[in-house]
């Protein structure tokens, strides 16, 4: 029969025990969860810095993707309906009009300069002026519909990296709440073992107790 007064260290130990692995567990709980908070908080400024970019970007996207289809209409890409109204909108733009206003009073004024105003030359130069003009302002509609598209390219290709760039960040934040969580799991509390040794104290007394009666008539030993 165990001495009932020797096990009180050892109860004194497991309370200790059970009291120092509980404070552990709730140091290495609040850890965890001050490292998920400020990981989430990183992941939640991340979203919103690539929301941001992509807010800024979407312009120059939407520029792009328009000037890619308005490039596919001028080459007949898109149907022959299509490329003719791009090049009637060409025809009657601004641009082609005040190109050929100019063009049409430069030579007139040097046909009359000249005496030629009534002559074959500058009726053939006038006939073959506007086809010109429409020409040389289809090639440098492509040109810069070809910037256009280009930008949007660009900022598609940006956005991209911004967002696998993003994503890793994100990635790498989940791991790291994965592992303060795995960690705070993982950290021995006292609480079981704790709470097996009382019972095994209280074991010691209670059935080394009943026997001591049923042999001697007394609960505890003399």
């Amino acid at each position: 029969m165990p001495n009932p007064i020797a096990a009180l260290p050892m109860a004194v130990s497991t309370v200790s025990s059970i009291v120092s692995g509980n404070q552990a567990k709730k140091q290495a709980n609040a850890a965890a969860a001050s490292q998920e908070n400020q990981a989430r908080a990183a992941i939640s400024d991340q979203q919103a810095r690539e929301a941001e970019i992509k807010k800024l970007l979407e312009p120059y996207i939407q520029t792009g993707a328009q000037s890619l289809e308005a490039t596919r209409s001028l080459m007949g890409l898109t149907g022959p309906e299509q490329q003719q109204q791009a090049i009637a909108a060409l025809q009657t733009s601004p641009e082609f009009l005040s190109l050929i206003q100019q063009g049409e009073n430069a030579m007139l004024q040097n046909a009359s300069a000249t005496g030629g105003l009534r002559g074959g030359n500058i009726q053939q130069s006038m006939m073959q002026f506007r086809p010109q003009v429409l020409s040389e302002l289809i090639n440098r509609q492509y040109g810069r519909l070809g910037d256009l598209t280009r930008l949007g390219q660009n900022s598609v290709l940006g956005q991209a990296a911004q967002s696998q760039n993003t994503g890793a960040q994100i990635a790498s934040q989940f791991s790291n709440i994965g592992r303060a969580q795995a960690g705070a799991n993982l950290t021995p509390g006292a609480t079981l073992g704790g709470v097996g040794a009382v019972q095994n104290i209280s074991g010691q007394f209670t059935g080394g107790g009943i026997e001591n009666f049923l042999n001697t008539g007394k609960f505890f030993p003399s």
